[in-house]
Order: C-alpha cells, then structure tokens, then sequence
C-alpha cells in the first residue's frame, strides 16, 4: 500500500541531533568522517537557517562516548541539551521527551549517531507516540554498510521518511523565491560544487 506524500513544514518540524559526540564519531564507517562531519553541520546550519526548534542530547558522556561535538553547542547555545546518565534509547529520558514535546511540532527530524542505536530506537518510538518522523541519513552514521542498511529497512518499514540533509532543505525552503541568497549560502557552505554554480550565477546577475 503506497502511503500519501507528506512533506516537512517547517512550522511544524523540531530536530533532534542524537549523541553527535566526539568519541562515537570514531566509530563511524559507513561515510568518509570529513564529508560524515560536514553533513552533521548542513543539517544544523539547516536548522538554524530555518529557525527551528533544535535538541542536543548525549548519552553518558562522561564515559567514552565523549562530550558533544563543540561547533554543534556553539551553533545552538540556548537549545536544550539533555545529557543523558545512562539511557541508550533518548526516549527513555523524560526530560528529552518533555523537551521533544514542549517543541510542540509534530514533525521530527533527527540524526544521530549511532544509527541503529542512537537514531532507529528513539525514531520507532517516536512513531508509536504518531510524531511524522523524518530521518537525516547522511547526518547518521555507523559501523559499516550492513549495519546501516538494517536500520535503514527497520526505520522505513515502521514509518520513518528517509531523507539526506540536501533534500531535506529544498523540502523545507519549498520555494527558490523565498531567499535565493540565503539558501545559495547554506548550499555553498557545505557543498563545494555548489559554491562554484553560486559564483557562477552571482557573476552571471552582476554582469546584467
């Protein structure tokens, strides 16, 4: 049965950015780490470009897991930051959940790492409380191939939308019209083919 097509709206999409910490990014291998940590920020940068509400939240980083990365808490220094004391699922944390909820968006959008844990757990239960849950995949990262793609058909098959943070933006921004500069910045920011299309057109309009 092939589900309607519902998009994000940004009026009414929070973003979660599950236990982005310094030392479970080492465990990341399913992407290149410089291209893992670039798409972590877009999807921030994203975040903040759209003005929506964001949560930090880090499982027992006093341990090795590690503390949050430190351009994530500088781009969002008045979000909520939940650091968790042992919790593997966010969701079993009642002050993330109060935070989630207090946002009082429907749509979530999250990534995290890492993502058959730290992503997949809190996204099923999220849909079993009927939130629309919209999956960052190239801002989620794990420990190889194999076990990406089992989370991926786990979170999909539940109901979980999977996006990259590109689309996610152009789902979000609807319209070239809306800020053409300010959404050619972010793209450019973090896309280096992109900044030379930008420079293109930037030239090509100056020269009209």
């Amino acid at each position: 049965m092939t589900k309607p097509y519902i998009r994000l709206d940004k009026n009414d999409a929070a973003v979660l950015l599950v236990d982005h910490q310094t030392g479970l990014l080492s465990l990341v291998r399913d992407i290149d780490p410089d291209k893992f940590k670039n798409n972590v920020l877009a999807l921030a940068a994203a975040a903040k470009y759209f003005n929506l509400p964001t949560i930090l939240t880090t499982s027992f980083e006093d341990g090795p897991n590690g503390p949050l990365v430190p351009e994530l808490k500088e781009l969002f220094p008045d979000a909520p930051y939940i650091a968790r004391p042992g919790q593997i699922n966010a969701w079993d944390n009642e002050d993330f959940v109060k935070a989630v909820k207090a946002t009082g968006k429907k749509q979530l959008i999250i990534a995290g790492v890492v993502t058959e844990v730290c992503v997949t757990f809190p996204t099923l239960s999220a849909l079993a409380e009927d939130f629309e849950v919209f999956v960052v995949t190239d801002a989620s990262g794990t420990f190889n191939h194999l076990t990406r793609d089992a989370a991926w058909d786990r979170m999909s098959q539940a109901g979980a939308q999977l996006m990259t943070w590109f689309g996610t933006a152009c789902e979000l921004h609807r319209d070239w019209r809306n800020d053409i500069e300010g959404l050619g910045t972010l793209f450019s920011n973090h896309i280096p083919d992109y900044r030379n299309l930008i420079n293109s057109f930037n030239q090509n309009s100056q020269q009209k």
